[in-house]
């Protein structure tokens, strides 16, 4: 009777119900997985080749820290040597700054720059041949070895051999010409007034 109830119900325009939808087996979500050979597969707690340690660095060999700690001694000496340097350069130039300063003090009222000289009297100073303007009783006196000049702040001063003396002994740098009286004449060629160079000559 049932069959006929379901039947007539059909015949009514009933539609049978909707069947329920299986789920999804187990394997179709275990097949979206990625695929692992089975000799891939790490054993439990050994870490991948080439990954980081425990704490994301990479470990590392007694070679590489031997070399790490030799670079770190060998730039820590560069880096002392380096101070050290610029320090004893900086103590150089106070030193010398220190000495200018004495020997500015010390030249105070004691050049004997003549300002109507008309003769030069050249000499090598710093590479370079320098002049220095002299009458001729200066003249004289300079070849002798009596006087003598000190180079301070760009000038050439002419001072008497007692304050050559005491400026070499103040700051050496600054004797500009000294003359040995008992050197032979061609070690100093212009000392001899023929071999003057004309004022007007162009270096």
């Amino acid at each position: 009777m049932s069959d006929t109830l379901r039947d007539q119900l059909l015949g009514l325009g009933f539609k049978p119900a909707a069947k329920p939808a299986r789920p999804q087996k187990p394997a179709q979500v275990r097949d979206a997985a990625p695929q692992r050979d089975r000799g891939d597969k790490p054993k439990p707690g050994a870490p991948r080749p080439g990954s980081p340690r425990k704490g994301g660095k990479p470990s590392r060999t007694r070679e590489d820290i031997d070399l790490a700690k030799a670079y770190a001694i060998r730039a820590q000496k560069e880096k002392d040597e380096r101070i050290a340097a610029e320090r004893a350069r900086q103590e150089e130039a106070r030193q010398r700054r220190e000495a200018r300063a004495k020997l500015e003090a010390f030249l105070r009222d004691r050049t004997l720059n003549d300002p109507e000289a008309e003769i030069a009297r050249h000499f090598p100073y710093g590479g370079k041949i320098k002049r220095i303007h002299v009458n001729a009783a200066q003249l004289t006196a300079l070849n002798a070895g009596e006087l003598g000049v000190v180079q301070l702040n760009g000038r050439y001063l002419l001072v008497s051999a007692q304050d050559l003396a005491q400026a070499e002994a103040l700051f050496a740098p600054s004797v500009a010409l000294k003359v040995d009286p008992d050197a032979p004449a061609a070690d100093d060629p212009y000392a001899d007034p023929q071999y003057q160079v004309p004022d007007d000559l162009v270096w």
